[in-house]
């Protein structure tokens, strides 16, 4: 599952900064040799890798004032970072990755360098990080201090020759079947349209390019921009997705690494990705739905949708049960709905705003659900993004890892957890369906693990997170050798640095800025719950 989802396909994984004493100096810097570990065979493209860096960091990036339809206003900057389609043909055909920057608002003497940003998706845009320093986030003005904030467009995503599967406004038409099966023709509609999905995105995409949407391959471009930015050595901040990047990029490159946080964390054991952790997803949704119905239920007297969780869920139940047999302003059906509905569990910052809308819906206003679930097709532009963040998410996933390509085993898996955990699983099952018939060779996932060079790695977890199960922050602490894990106990919102937790922001600012960590792993108590 993606976040970031447009309103009409339902999707799901992914989304939400790193220092020491010495300053790096921006320019030109020889790339530190790459590290081979991994598959077998993988020789030709760490060289390809260090080849890419060599030249980027002979180039650099011509910073400029962003392109004005960006949205990104002064005085963030932006370039362009040439990286090879494949890294195994170092010197074959090349694409331009979109970046940009802010400068670190301290004095030269506070900055450490350039802090990366990767926000999730996979097929999630980095470029509005510089914007918390425009916006004055205070969360990261300490950091900002010290860091120039830049973000990027991974390959295939955004300005980085973006990929497709599927004519925008058609990806975008609701209503949508509903993703529950009441029937096995209901099923086999589904398997056609996954199918179709497939093909879709190889003819609209290309074999080439397709090929090569990899994790590896984008924590490669991450070491090419690394080198562009004059950087000995990357300080990187990512979230949900961002983390399985930022665990690949450390197992491929340990001694590149300065500083890394991750928050959020896709569980890397080999056996988990995708396919497992699709399913693992199911069932923490289902808990996170819970919780959120359980704060609608403590809050009757603002959203009047029942004083109890099962008063709430039949809300939902018989909302859910309208828009199927009639959708709701003959557009939003239980596959919208269920689009609208799971920013909830996702984040704490969806919970009134959901909440409100659910309220204004059954107290009889249905223009409040049409207008936040149904699609905008006058909305080209927010379509194209769409209708590619969800191509680039599909793409990855499906390439990166073998998956089953046994319809009964995904029917068997769907319907077993559908009976426990109905909220996402059919939805989740569905999106994920192309990558059983991927019309391009299916990859093994990098093992990751403790490598030579690489320093103390930053984890952040809350443990009822639906996006990115807390086992899989564990799992990587074992992996990732002196890490240090910060545990947010009874909180589950998806992205837990740029919420106010003291507790968390302060140590994230003490690793960033001082390089510090404590001896031991640290349980903090939640962030503050939303008030209606």
């Amino acid at each position: 599952m993606r976040e970031n989802r447009p309103k009409s396909r339902l999707l799901a994984l992914g989304s939400a900064g790193a220092l020491v004493t010495a300053t790096l100096i921006a320019g030109a810097v020889s790339a530190p040799a790459a590290s081979a570990a991994g598959r077998p065979g993988q020789d030709r493209e760490a060289k390809g890798a260090e080849t890419a860096a060599a030249r980027a960091a002979k180039a650099g990036i011509d910073w400029q004032d962003c392109p004005a339809d960006w949205g990104l206003a002064k005085p963030i900057q932006c370039g362009w970072v040439s990286v090879p389609v494949d890294y195994a043909h170092p010197y074959g055909k090349q694409i331009k990755l979109a970046v940009d920057r802010i400068g670190n608002t301290g004095t030269k003497q506070e900055r450490q360098g350039s802090l990366v940003y990767n926000p999730g998706g996979p097929g999630g845009s980095g470029l509005r990080f510089p914007t918390r320093v425009t916006n004055k986030n205070p969360v990261w003005a300490n950091v900002a201090k010290a860091y120039d904030f830049v973000g990027f467009d991974p390959r295939g995503v955004g300005h980085s020759a973006p990929i497709s599967c599927e004519d925008p406004q058609e990806f975008v038409k609701a209503p949508k079947m509903d993703p529950v099966p009441d029937t096995v023709a209901d099923k086999t509609a589904q398997r056609k349209l996954a199918r179709e999905y497939a093909d879709g995105c190889l003819d609209r995409t290309g074999r080439a390019m397709l090929q090569q949407m990899t994790t590896p391959n984008t924590a490669r471009d991450l070491d090419v921009i690394r080198a562009a930015l004059g950087e000995k050595k990357l300080n990187y901040l990512g979230v949900s997705y961002g983390t399985y990047l930022g665990a690949v990029y450390g197992t491929l490159f340990p001694g590149h690494l300065r500083r890394m946080i991750v928050d959020s964390v896709v569980n890397p054991a080999r056996e988990n990705i995708w396919y497992q952790a699709n399913l693992n997803q199911d069932i923490a949704f289902e808990g996170r739905w819970k919780d959120w119905e359980d704060w609608v239920a403590a809050n009757d007297a603002t959203f009047h949708l029942g004083a109890t969780r099962d008063a709430v869920q039949a809300k939902w139940l018989q909302l859910r049960a309208t828009a199927k047999k009639n959708p709701i302003g003959g557009v939003v059906g239980p596959a919208e709905l269920i689009s609208f509905f799971q920013s909830a569990p996702y984040y704490d910052s969806s919970w009134v705003p959901v909440a409100t809308v659910f309220s204004k819906y059954v107290a009889g206003d249905t223009k409040a659900l049409v207008d936040a679930a149904a699609p905008d097709l006058s909305d080209t532009a927010g379509n194209i993004t769409a209708e590619n963040g969800n191509a680039v998410y599909t793409a990855v996933e499906c390439t990166d890892a073998k998956w089953p390509t046994s319809w009964q085993k995904w029917d068997r898996d769907n319907t077993r957890l559908n009976k426990a955990y109905p909220f996402m699983t059919w939805a989740n099952a569905w999106m994920n369906l192309p990558c059983a018939t991927w019309p391009v060779k299916q990859q093994n996932p990098v093992d990751v693990r403790t490598g030579k060079g690489l320093p103390q790695v930053l984890i952040v977890q809350s443990t009822r997170d639906a996006a990115t199960p807390y086992e899989g922050a564990v799992e990587l602490h074992k992996r990732f050798r002196g890490s240090r894990l910060i545990t947010e106990k009874d909180a589950g919102s998806h992205g837990v640095t740029g919420l106010v937790n003291p507790c968390i922001n302060q140590r994230v600012d003490a690793y960033l800025i001082d390089g510090k960590l404590d001896g031991a792993d640290v349980t903090c108590g939640p962030h503050a719950t939303p008030k209606p």
